[in-house]
């Protein structure tokens, strides 16, 4: 995992000393934190995109899959797409009126005092907090159910690359890599669901899959879906749960600062676009993962885990692991870049030194993104736990148990 990180925090450090030495691209404080205001469509969407494809979207797709049927993936990536498509209105108006701005924040408090950018500077570092708890957490239990290795050494050790890049190649950076971690996503993406309806013999294909779920919705019913069945959209739970991911996501995104940060550093030009295709993007992903796989551990939300090990053995493991690697580095990236901009600017700049020069900025802006990186949530685990360890002990992990109890009870996987 570790290396896994180098090697991308590397290639993205020599690609932004590339653009540094035959582009002349400069460091400054502005660069750092808004890329110049010149990425265009396909980055930006991308790094949308990546923003919003938390660990959660992984795996409590496949999780409310198991809960309320085809309607929970549906409800999960739908209710979560409106806000992003509806923040390209947001962007547009960003930069028509404030084309100069580095965060949110800085406009509320021209239009509304110091007084409401103060409450919302709490917003929005609390936010960025539980977001990145999140992730990580996210990420570690997955982590530990695959491979054994102690949830405190995983939430230290995922974000290692993500500070290294970060702080060399400020938001740029994270945009590069951003693309190429939602590239890997989507592909194996597509290696599950080809796998799930075209090559696995435990679902059989489209019509075996299609008949494990008729079988399951006849021995297991889902409570408050039509007919019990997984196969409907008439389900009470997926809407009550539509209604829910719909109204708790607008706080989420327009509240994060990651997201104004994309709306800033796109062209005028690209910043509708950008939202609506990254939207439309990011819908595939939590619906197609949410209904490629089958449950066990439902409550602990690590599907996605173990069913890709039944069906895959160790590769699906493995792909497991770099699917929620890439998600949680490139949205650990974006929240990263996104708390150096408030503390760089609306409060170091703000109220501490008004008059402070690009250098100085661009020295605080490394400096909160190394803190935070360092201190919010593995820094934390690390205290709190003690010493880490690593252990993988063969047969022991969740997955592995899982693995042996279908080996040994196919009709269980069969039937649900």
């Amino acid at each position: 995992m570790v290396g896994f990180g180098a090697v991308f925090a590397v290639v993205i450090m020599i690609e932004t000393k590339v653009e540094e030495r035959y582009l002349g691209v400069s460091q400054t404080s502005g660069w750092f934190n808004t890329a110049g205001r010149v990425i265009k469509t396909g980055l930006t969407a991308a790094a949308i995109v990546s923003a919003w494809t938390w660990a959660a979207a992984i795996l409590q797709s496949s999780t409310v899959a198991c809960q309320y049927g085809v309607s929970g993936p549906f409800w999960y990536a739908a209710g979560a797409s409106i806000q992003v498509l509806l923040f390209g209105i947001v962007a547009i108006e960003l930069k028509r009126k404030a084309p100069n701005a580095h965060t949110f924040l800085e406009i509320i408090r021209a239009r509304y005092g110091d007084g409401a950018h103060r409450v919302f500077l709490v917003f929005a570092l609390m936010t960025n907090m539980i977001v990145t708890a999140m992730l990580l957490l996210g990420g570690a239990a997955v982590v530990n159910s695959l491979t054994g290795m102690d949830i405190s050494a995983a939430a230290l050790l995922i974000p290692v690359g993500v500070i290294a890049y970060t702080l060399v190649g400020g938001l740029k950076a994270t945009f590069v890599a951003n693309y190429m971690h939602i590239a890997v996503i989507f592909v194996v993406t597509l290696i599950f669901a080809g796998v799930v309806y075209f090559a696995s013999p435990i679902t059989g294909g489209v019509e075996g899959m299609y008949d494990k779920l008729v079988e399951a919705a006849r021995i297991n019913p889902v409570e408050g879906n039509a007919a019990g069945a997984y196969l409907t959209m008439a389900s009470v739970g997926g809407l009550i749960f539509g209604v829910i991911t719909i109204v708790g996501n607008f706080g989420t995104v327009f509240v994060d600062q990651a997201y104004w940060q994309r709306a800033t550093a796109s062209k005028p030009t690209a910043s509708v676009k950008a939202f609506l295709l990254g939207g439309v993007c990011w819908f595939a992903i939590p619906f197609a993962l949410g209904i490629d796989l089958t449950p066990e551990e439902v409550q602990l939300g690590l599907t996605i885990s173990a069913a890709a090990s039944v069906l895959m053995g160790e590769a699906g493991a493995v792909l497991v692991l770099a699917i929620l690697f890439m998600a949680v580095t490139a949205a650990g990236s974006a929240e990263l870049i996104a708390v150096s901009s408030l503390i760089t600017y609306d409060v170091y700049r703000t109220y501490r030194r008004p008059n402070a020069t690009g250098r100085q900025l661009l020295g605080v802006s490394r400096i909160s993104s190394g803190v935070r990186g360092g201190y919010g949530g593995p820094g934390r685990c690390a205290a709190r736990h003690g010493p880490l360890t690593r252990v993988r002990i063969p047969g022991h992990g969740r997955a592995d148990r899982l693995r042996r109890d279908t080996d040994s009870a196919d009709h269980n996987v069969e039937a649900h």
